[in-house]
């Protein structure tokens, strides 16, 4: 048990959502307890996690989520565990929001350096219509920085995939390979832009960012097979964009490609049973289909090791996320701060003027 990396879950407390200042002890190791020192109050170390208050052993709830990640079916869970539907739904929807704060918290953090990044989207086939998933992934670090999911193939779920992408880290010197689609370069040179101080009155004007490259990899079909691939560069220099292609694949002859989300994606369809491009199991609701995918990625970011990197290294522990390689249990129960503290009005306590000031 780590106090430190704890935070006070009562809402009506100043130290609500405040971790490492000290204000956090342990109440009870044997019930897993904390307690605030400013409010007195007690909590579960399992508190706002995927395992509080499941109701089961918590080695079944990790056995469920391990066997959802690598793709079982849902049935074959609930034949060989003897649990209900909706059981396994529900723990499938909390792992799936746990692994979404997490992303949000960890990953999407702005301290990721982005070199070189790919993104694509594939179709996935649902009940009375389909929807597009589009994916992002860091080149250098094979670190998955997101997905978005909508029923069109349009420039709002290319926009909504790029913001996810810019939040992960600064776009000063990002190098975008995507591939024919135009939107990828519209929405590129408008999300990517940076606002250029000049001291005047005003708001400031948005510039696209010196360093900011941008490819294309369009692949020519005859009767289903590809005949050609034009690579194309449209922002940017040649040489550079090479350059940084070779340094982050580690290849001398490495091309522009877009090789490494499309295994990615082939992961995405082995680990999900809506992707498989013929399957009866198609998604029926979004939520569920988003549950998956945001627990699919997290395990291939935190749990999943990549031979690619290394023995025994994750592409977290690649892009400096993290020391070691995560299990099951430290991806469900880790403590996510809340995003945003809320407001109070009033006189500080003494304590917290005491923090700023050391601060």
């Amino acid at each position: 048990m780590d106090p430190h990396t704890q935070w006070c879950h009562n809402r009506r407390c100043r130290a609500y959502g405040r971790t490492g200042e000290g204000h956090i002890v342990i109440h009870s190791r044997k019930e897993r307890r904390y307690q605030c020192k400013r409010c007195r109050r007690t909590f579960s170390a399992r508190r706002d996690t995927a395992l509080y208050r499941m109701h089961k052993p918590e080695w079944l709830v990790l056995a469920v989520a391990t066997l959802l990640a690598y793709g079982c079916p849902v049935q074959a869970i609930v034949a060989a565990f003897d649990l209900d539907e909706r059981t396994v739904a529900r723990w499938q929807r909390e792992a799936g929001l746990q692994c979404k704060r997490l992303h949000e918290h960890l990953v999407e953090a702005g301290r990721l350096q982005l070199l070189q990044v790919q993104a694509d989207e594939i179709r996935v086939k649902a009940l009375g219509g389909i929807y597009w998933l589009a994916s992002a992934l860091e080149v250098r670090s094979r670190l998955w920085l997101g997905s978005v999911i909508n029923q069109h193939r349009n420039r709002f779920l290319i926009q909504s995939l790029l913001i996810r992408v810019r939040s992960c880290g600064p776009v000063e010197r990002i190098l975008l390979v995507t591939d024919g689609l135009a939107s990828y370069l519209s929405q590129a040179l408008h999300v990517f832009r940076e606002p250029v101080h000049t001291g005047k009155v005003g708001r400031p004007r948005l510039v696209l960012a010196a360093g900011v490259m941008i490819a294309r990899v369009i692949k020519r079909h005859e009767r289903r097979r590809v005949v050609e691939v034009l690579r194309r560069v449209v922002v940017g220099r040649e040489a550079e964009v090479i350059s940084r292609v070779i340094g982050t694949q580690r290849s001398i002859q490495a091309l522009i490609n877009t090789s490494y989300i499309e295994r990615l994606q082939a992961t995405f369809r082995t680990r999900l049973a809506p992707l498989v491009r013929r399957t009866r199991a198609g998604a029926h609701k979004r939520c569920t289909l988003e549950w998956g995918m945001w627990l699919v990625g997290s395990c291939y970011n935190f749990v999943w090791v990549h031979r690619s990197l290394g023995e025994e290294r994750t592409p977290a522990m690649a892009a400096g996320l993290t020391d070691h390689r995560w299990t099951m249990e430290e991806l469900l129960a880790f403590p996510v701060p809340p995003a945003e503290l809320p407001r109070w009005r009033g006189r500080k306590p003494r304590w917290l003027l005491e923090i700023e000031c050391a601060a």
